[in-house]
């Protein structure tokens, strides 16, 4: 795929009817040879929408007019290539909790919980959060995550959480300004919801932090692993991170995280880690499938926004 096409992918896919600025900005990018040219001198993991729009808003740089973002691009570019070639798309959405708590609370409790590219941590309290699934409210802690629900019953409670750990190769500190500043420059513009979300749930985790290694989801997992306490189920889980790994290393660690003990969680989209006889997603835009130990069990939202059961 050229960098042309991932852009207008990313326009079509992912953001068309969710984010307003970014999909003009992505058909505008796919166009402009100028910025494609930049682009394409950057390694292929770096030329990814989310991170130069990150990047550009992280640096003050304006992402709702797609000329102006072109010349303050152009006129910044040293800024902004280092900036894209420092940093990654690190979206620490607690969101997806919402989505990853029906099959959480299912399992033999309690629970010894282990993120794979963890970003800050916020995915590894979802005891903490509350949810609210149509009328059905579960829990009663901040913030309270919305997710529209199909095709199954949401559970009564939330799960017990003993242990909590991160793998990451560059984790944020959610008490360093400059980290939270940069998970804030990869929400979207129009989506305030989320930026409130961040902050709640960027106090939830300060006020208790998770243990987070910098490390890699292959050579560093099992180490980690072996440190989660006798007598809780240990959940390997990740979220949108497999598409950053390079496939050879992608199969690496399936195979890997197969041969752990307890259980494994994955949340991703289907071309990344593939299945056999999906059903077709509901409707348009992009969708993750969650999925218990290899086996498919529903249909997401990137953001943890609306899941569908089809198990």
């Amino acid at each position: 795929m050229t960098t042309a096409e991932a852009y207008d992918r990313f326009a079509n896919r992912e953001v068309r009817g969710i984010s307003p600025a970014y999909e003009r900005l992505s058909r505008a990018v796919s166009c402009d040879d100028d910025l494609l040219a930049l682009l394409d001198g950057l390694p292929p993991a770096k030329r990814q929408p989310n991170l130069l729009f990150g990047v550009v808003r992280w640096l003050g740089g304006p992402v709702e007019d797609p000329a102006a973002f072109h010349d303050f691009t152009l006129a910044n570019w040293p800024a902004v290539e280092a900036q894209i070639r420092k940093r990654a798309t690190q979206t620490n959405e607690a969101g997806r909790c919402a989505v990853l708590l029906p099959v959480l609370a299912a399992l033999p409790q309690p629970l010894a919980l282990l993120e794979v590219g963890a970003s800050a941590g916020l995915c590894l309290y979802p005891d903490r959060y509350s949810y609210r699934y149509g009328e059905h409210r579960v829990g009663s802690g901040e913030p309270v995550l919305e997710c529209a629900a199909a095709g199954f019953a949401p559970p009564e409670r939330v799960p017990e959480v003993v242990w909590r750990a991160g793998l990451d190769l560059n984790p944020l500190d959610v008490t360093d300004p400059d980290d939270v500043s940069w998970l804030d420059a990869l929400i979207w513009p129009e989506h305030a919801h989320r930026r409130a979300r961040l902050r709640a749930a960027a106090a939830v985790a300060a006020a208790d932090p998770p243990l987070l290694v910098r490390g890699d989801l292959v050579d560093d997992l099992p180490a980690l692993a072996a440190r989660a306490p006798a007598g809780a189920t240990l959940v390997v889980f990740h979220t949108s991170v497999l598409y950053q790994v390079p496939l050879a290393r992608r199969e690496e660690f399936v195979r890997l995280v197969r041969d752990l003990p307890g259980h494994w969680i994955a949340n991703e989209a289907p071309e990344v880690l593939p299945y056999d006889g999906l059903p077709d997603p509901p409707g348009e835009g992009m969708h993750n499938v969650l999925a218990l130990d290899g086996r498919p069990l529903a249909w997401t939202r990137g953001h943890g926004q609306a899941i569908t059961w089809f198990a």
